[in-house]
């Protein structure tokens, strides 16, 4: 394995940022930090780049000890957040900076010393700038300054800075978070191709689980400075570990429910339980607004009423108020969503559900809580 992160653990005075994470990345992956504001993620990221040390724990790269190497023999390039490009340079210059600073280290250890050459001779220099400006898509451009540059274009100077030095690891902490979401998604694309022409090791921090999914080979996800689940998109999305894990992966319905024989009881409709079972007892039930059939007429289910219908797309969003007053809302095909009407009764029948007791009060499931949904936008697998 390329990266390899065992027993990492970081607090800042009282508060744990990190608590005990191990975890890998082949050499080439993609490999996506997700998680929630506060979950350790930048703390990791930082930690490997030598801007932070670890209370504990040990950090190998290629077999090598990364954490007794100083930063500057790390390899390792570092995208931010908000670019972090000099002002007074041209996008030319920013790219350019690393590599004029740069004494490369020709052996590490030697005798307790680092051996050190010169930097790459000018017109090296200008030919490699010359050479990511045309790999970022920014041809013609290298004599602008930041401010005369759009937010997706500064972020691939940053990007190109990053990789002019030649890393070994390329780190990227959020780096679409100060883009408009179409900018984002058009850069994420490119990303990924772009990741797959220069083959490195990289690390990418994000709150947005779709990015993740989207972009990476696997997601590592993150709560409260623990790792809660590694694995594909597709096997997180597929098989999540918590109710955490699957909460945070998309937009989330849940319902009190109780576990009787296997199944799941909600308010008197029984559902079979997909992955583990928890023992009998109360426990809240998870699905995705798309996991429903919708029926009319008499029989099982749960009973609800149609409050509106919005035609968007493939996909139809139905919001529903259920007997007990919580309102609900499904995704369906639009051609089945022509068929009713609002203000229509219907029953929901959940095709299958998961089951975890996250979220129970001392044992038992409230009847007043009611499902809820969570604000995060529907996840797409790969």
């Amino acid at each position: 394995m390329s990266l390899e992160i065992s027993n990492v653990s970081k607090s800042f005075g009282r508060f744990p940022a990190l608590n005990d994470v191990s975890l890998f990345a082949e050499d080439g992956e993609f490999l996506a930090l997700l998680g929630p504001s506060g979950s350790g993620k930048t703390t990791l990221l930082r930690i490997l780049a030598g801007l932070e040390t670890p209370d504990q724990g040990k950090v190998a790269f290629r077999g090598q000890d990364l954490l007794a190497k100083p930063v500057r023999q790390r390899r390792i390039g570092f995208v931010f957040q908000h670019y972090a490009l000099f002002r007074h340079m041209t996008a030319a210059d920013n790219i350019a900076f690393g590599m004029r600073i740069k004494r490369r280290v020709d052996q590490w250890p030697l005798q307790g010393k680092a051996v050190y050459s010169k930097p790459p001779p000018r017109k090296e220099i200008k030919r490699r700038v010359e050479e990511l400006l045309s790999l970022v898509q920014l041809e013609g451009l290298g004599g602008r300054y930041p401010s005369q540059l759009s937010g997706g274009q500064r972020q691939r100077v940053a990007l190109a800075r990053a990789l002019a030095i030649e890393p070994s690891i390329l780190l990227l902490d959020e780096p679409f978070g100060a883009l408009d979401a179409k900018v984002r998604r058009e850069l994420r694309r490119w990303l990924r191709d772009l990741h797959e022409r220069t083959g490195l090791t990289t690390i990418f921090v994000t709150h947005d689980q779709e990015e993740a999914l989207d972009l990476a080979d696997r997601v590592a996800v993150l709560k409260d400075g623990q790792l809660e689940q590694i694995g594909t998109p597709e096997e997180l999305y597929r098989e999540p570990a918590s109710g955490f894990v699957f909460d945070f992966l998309g937009d989330t319905i849940k319902l009190s429910c109780v576990v009787q024989d296997g199944a799941a009881q909600i308010e008197g409709f029984s559902t079979p339980v997909v992955g583990t079972v928890p023992a009998d007892g109360p426990a809240i039930a998870y699905l995705r607004p798309d996991e429903f059939e919708i029926e009319t007429g008499e029989g099982p289910g749960l009973n609800a009423r149609i409050r509106s219908i919005i035609m968007a797309g493939h996909d139809a969003r139905v919001d529903t108020t259920l007997d007990n007053s919580a309102n609900i809302e499904l995704r369906i095909p639009t051609d089945h969503a022509a068929r009713l009407s609002p203000r229509e009764r219907i029953r929901l029948l959940p095709r299958q559900v998961r089951v975890w007791r996250d979220g129970v009060p001392d044992g038992t499931a409230r009847e007043d809580e009611g499902p809820f949904r969570t604000a995060a936008p529907p996840a797409k697998v790969r």
